[in-house]
C-alpha cells in the first residue's frame, strides 16, 4: 500500500484553486490526480492537518474537501488509518458516475489487421518451444534478430547479442532507470513528456531536470546543453520521433547536436522511439543511436500493432546488455515466448503494419482538425507531421477543469499537468485522433457541450482564466 506525503500531493495538485469554493475547487482537483494516474488507486492520503499546512489552507478546507470525495465515492476514510483512495474509484459526474463513451486518455489504436493473423502463426510455431524452459532473460533469438534487422536496414550496425526484450516499452524504461540512476541522481527529460517516463523518474527517486519542447519550435537546444552542462544529469530521456504529446520531431542535424552534448557531458540518452513509425508526411530521420554508440533506443510494437502486445526491446551496448542480466532477475525472469514469436512474425509485414496506421491516422487527424475548427475556432491548430495526438493550447480554459467537466458526457481525458513537472501546461490538452473519425468528431461535439455547461452554470466567467 503507497503512502503520498502532504509536500508530494501539494506538488501533484499544483494551482488547483478556481472560482468554486476551496473545498469543491481542492476536491475536484484531487478527483482528477486520481483519475489521470497521478495518485494511484489504494494509495494513501496525507492526514487533513498535513495536507492543510502544506497547501497553506485552514483544515476545515481539507476535511471539507475529503468529505466531498467520499460522497462521491473516490475515497474511503477509516477509524485511526486514516482516507485511502478507494479500489476501483472512477470520477464521478454530479450524484451519480456516468459510462465512458469516448475514452481519449489513451493515444492508442485498435489491432491491425495483420495482429490476429500473426497470432495464429505464432501458435503453430510454438511446439518447438514447449521443449525448452520457457526463461528468455533477454529475448527469443529469433526476436533479437529480427530487431537488430530493423536496426540495420535504418543504418544502425546492430547485432542481436545488443538487444534485450522487455514486456512493453514502459517496461523497457523502468528496467533502464533502475539499472543507470541512483536516488538523488539527475535526470534530463523533456517538458512536457510521456508521463509514465516521469513516473519511472520519480520511481527510483532522480531529480528530474526539465527539457522545453514546443509543437512549433521543438526542442531548446540552448536550454540543453546548460542543463547538461551545470546539472550533470546521469541519464537523458527524449522522444525524437512525434514526440509525446506536442507531435515535434528533431531534425537530423539536431539529433546530433543533442547527442554529441550528452556525450561531452557523460550522460547517457534515452532515445523512446515508440511512435517513430507513425509518420504522416515528414519523411524519414536518422535514429538518435546513430549519432552516437552511446544512445540506449527503446522501442516497440504497442503503438504501431497492438498496444495488447506487451512486446519491447532495448537496443544499447553489449556492456550494458550483461548488466542488465544481473540485475532483471530481481524483478523478472523474461518476457513470454508466444508474445515474442508473434512480434517476429509483426516485424516481417512492416511495410504494410505502416501503410494501414498511415491511412488510420490521416484520417483521425483530419476529422480532428475539422471538429476542433468547428467547435473552438479560437483555439490555434498546430501543424502535424505525424503520431497519435495534437498538443492543443486550451487557454482561456483551464484544462483540468475542462477534464472535469467533460466526464458529465461520457468523455476521458488527460489534464494538461499529466504530461509536466510541476504543474505545468494548464493551458494545454491533449487530443488524440486514433479513433474512428466519426467517434473523434463525437467526442469533440461532447467537449464543446461539457464546455457550454461548465460556462453557463454557477461559474461565470468561462471556467478558470490561464
Amino acid at each position: 500500500m503507497t503512502s503520498v506525503t502532504a509536500a508530494r500531493l501539494a506538488s501533484i495538485l499544483g494551482t488547483w484553486r478556481s472560482a468554486s469554493p476551496a473545498y469543491a475547487a481542492l476536491a475536484d482537483r484531487i478527483r482528477l490526480v486520481i483519475a489521470d494516474g497521478r495518485v494511484a488507486h489504494g494509495a494513501r492520503l496525507p492526514a487533513e492537518r498535513d495536507l492543510a499546512a502544506a497547501l497553506q489552507v485552514s483544515r476545515t478546507t481539507v476535511a471539507a474537501a475529503y468529505a466531498r470525495l467520499r460522497e462521491l465515492g473516490t475515497i474511503e476514510s477509516r477509524q485511526g488509518s486514516g482516507s485511502y483512495v478507494s479500489p476501483g474509484s472512477r470520477p464521478a459526474a454530479g450524484d451519480s458516475a456516468l459510462a465512458v463513451a469516448f475514452d481519449l486518455t489513451k493515444a492508442a489504436l485498435p489491432a491491425a489487421n495483420a495482429v490476429g493473423e500473426c497470432f495464429r502463426i505464432a501458435a503453430g510455431n510454438i511446439g518447438p518451444e514447449l521443449s525448452g524452459s520457457g526463461y528468455e532473460i533477454v529475448g527469443h533469438p529469433a526476436l533479437r534478430l529480427a530487431i537488430a534487422e530493423h536496426y540495420r536496414g535504418r543504418g544502425v550496425p546492430t547485432d542481436p547479442e545488443q538487444i534485450v526484450v522487455t514486456s512493453g516499452a514502459q517496461h523497457a524504461i523502468a528496467l533502464l532507470t533502475r539499472l543507470l540512476v541512483s536516488p538523488g541522481d539527475r535526470a534530463l527529460i523533456e517538458q512536457p513528456t510521456y508521463p509514465h517516463a516521469i513516473d519511472a523518474l520519480l520511481a527510483v527517486r532522480a531529480r528530474p531536470v526539465p527539457l522545453p519542447v514546443t509543437p512549433d519550435w521543438g526542442w531548446d537546444l540552448v536550454e540543453a546543453e546548460s542543463a547538461l552542462r551545470n546539472a550533470a544529469p546521469v541519464l537523458g530521456y527524449v522522444m525524437p520521433d512525434f514526440q509525446n504529446p506536442t507531435g515535434a520531431s528533431l531534425s537530423d542535424e539536431d539529433r546530433a547536436k543533442l547527442a554529441r552534448a550528452a556525450d561531452r557531458h557523460g550522460t547517457v540518452l534515452i532515445a523512446d522511439e515508440t511512435t517513430m513509425w507513425l509518420d504522416l508526411g515528414r519523411g524519414p530521420r536518422a535514429p538518435l543511436a546513430k549519432a552516437s554508440p552511446s544512445v540506449v533506443t527503446v522501442g516497440s510494437l504497442g503503438k504501431l500493432a497492438w498496444g495488447g502486445l506487451r512486446v519491447g526491446w532495448i537496443r544499447e551496448s553489449r556492456n550494458l546488455v550483461t548488466r542488465h542480466v544481473q540485475a532483471r532477475t530481481s524483478m523478472d525472469l523474461g518476457t513470454p515466448v508466444f508474445e515474442q514469436l508473434v512480434a517476429v512474425e509483426l516485424l516481417h509485414r512492416e511495410e504494410q503494419l505502416v501503410a494501414e496506421r498511415r491511412a488510420q491516422l490521416a484520417h483521425g487527424l483530419e476529422a480532428l482538425r475539422s471538429s476542433v475548427a468547428e467547435n473552438f475556432p479560437d483555439w490555434q491548430l498546430p501543424a502535424c507531421d505525424g503520431g497519435l495526438a495534437l498538443w492543443l493550447n486550451c487557454a482561456p480554459w483551464s484544462s483540468s477543469e475542462l477534464v472535469l467537466a467533460a466526464q458529465e458526457e461520457g468523455l476521458a481525458l488527460t489534464a494538461g499537468p499529466r504530461f509536466g513537472l510541476h504543474g505545468a501546461f494548464e493551458s494545454r490538452l491533449r487530443l488524440p485522433f486514433t479513433d474512428a473519425p466519426v467517434t473523434v468528431t463525437a467526442a469533440v461535439q461532447a467537449l464543446r457541450r461539457a464546455a457550454d455547461r461548465r460556462a453557463s452554470g454557477t461559474v461565470k466567467e468561462p471556467l478558470v482564466a490561464v
